[in-house]
């Protein structure tokens, strides 16, 4: 069982053994030119750190390939504000039967249980018979619905870890449930049929065995394409499913990244698919954000280092407003009150 997690470096003041899953790995040049040093990131449960070894590094990188599960020995170090791992030796790469992925793969901190009990709630509550019986039979086949509470929702941007997929869907079904209420012209029963079905594609488009990465059929297709194809096998085993729905749920699919260049075959077109760009954008955005202060939570700065699915630095706004109260002055009456305390 793995005894050393990447959290854990604050408490580790010593060199370690431990075992990491393999993300990425590079044999750079050093800047000296003297010989080569090997750049991997290093993966467990608990998050990324970057590594390097600086010696012994040809027979080093035969050993391992990216998502391998390889045993180091190193040791924690900050650079820069941030912690990274320098190993001084790869042991071994482990094999199939000493591996306990779920040691390496982050998951949802949240009950999955409960989360597709919320699901279901919200997909009972669809008055229309037609797109409630529609829900109701993808969350009816095991298959999909053991993918659906398992899969990330993304490689990397957003929910990217097993159990994001639904844990961004209930997400959205509670956003969605609240906002639509200020908005009396979109079809609610609609909206929550798009959110459901918005990244279900992803169960197909990702794998995530042992490392998050896209399948063949992912790469080839995409999550859209995958997902018109099990919305009219669905469909099918509905009986008399309007052919208006069918189209209006198949815009929802293809337009919901909302523009060309971030890959919407359409733009949205209605009330609904409008506002499930916009949702579904939001939560991604939010969680992005969420992650990026939860990996940077012991760097004193408020501003956390530049966020690329968002292109911009940040600001933990409750840390920056935590150091912003702790270097405040007494009012001038209680410090009045202090000195006249003190006499």
């Amino acid at each position: 069982m793995k005894q050393v997690f990447l959290r854990d470096a604050e408490k580790c003041s010593a060199r370690v053994v431990s075992d990491f899953l393999v993300t990425t790995k590079q044999v750079r040049q050093k800047k000296t030119g003297s010989g080569n040093y090997l750049d991997i990131m290093l993966a467990d449960r608990t998050g990324q750190m970057p590594a390097k070894m600086w010696d012994n590094v040809d027979q080093a990188a035969e050993l391992f390939e990216v998502d391998d599960v390889i045993r180091v020995e190193g040791e924690f170090s900050r650079f820069n504000g941030r912690w990274q791992f320098t190993v001084r030796r790869v042991l071994k790469r482990l094999s199939e039967t000493e591996i306990d992925f779920s040691d390496f793969l982050p998951k949802t901190s949240k009950n999955v249980d409960e989360l597709w009990a919320t699901l279901g709630e919200f997909v009972a509550s669809i008055t229309d018979q037609h797109l409630c019986a529609l829900l109701q039979a993808f969350m009816a086949d095991p298959k999909i619905a053991h993918a659906y509470r398992t899969a990330p929702a993304a490689k990397t941007l957003h929910h990217a870890f097993i159990g994001g997929l639904l844990d961004h869907v209930v997400s959205l079904f509670r956003t969605c449930d609240l906002v639509v209420r200020n908005y009396p012209m979109v079809n609610r029963d609609l909206l929550f049929t798009g959110a459901f079905l918005h990244d279900i594609g992803k169960i197909h488009e990702l794998s995530y065995a042992r490392s998050f990465s896209y399948t063949t059929e992912g790469q080839l297709l995409g999550h859209m394409i995958i997902e018109l194809d099990m919305l009219h096998q669905k469909i099918a085993t509905v009986h008399g499913f309007p052919e208006d729905l069918k189209i209006l749920i198949e815009h929802l699919i293809i337009s919901h990244h909302g523009q060309y260049e971030f890959g919407s075959p359409k733009l949205p077109m209605f009330p609904e698919a409008l506002m499930l760009h916009y949702l579904d954008d939001l939560d991604s955005k939010m969680e992005s954000m969420r992650a990026h202060f939860e990996r940077e939570a012991d760097l004193e700065s408020a501003w956390t280092s530049y966020n690329s699915s968002l292109s911009r630095p940040l600001l933990n706004t409750q840390k920056f407003l935590r150091s912003k109260s702790a270097h405040e002055k007494p009012a001038p009456q209680a410090a009045a009150a202090t000195a006249t305390d003190s006499k």
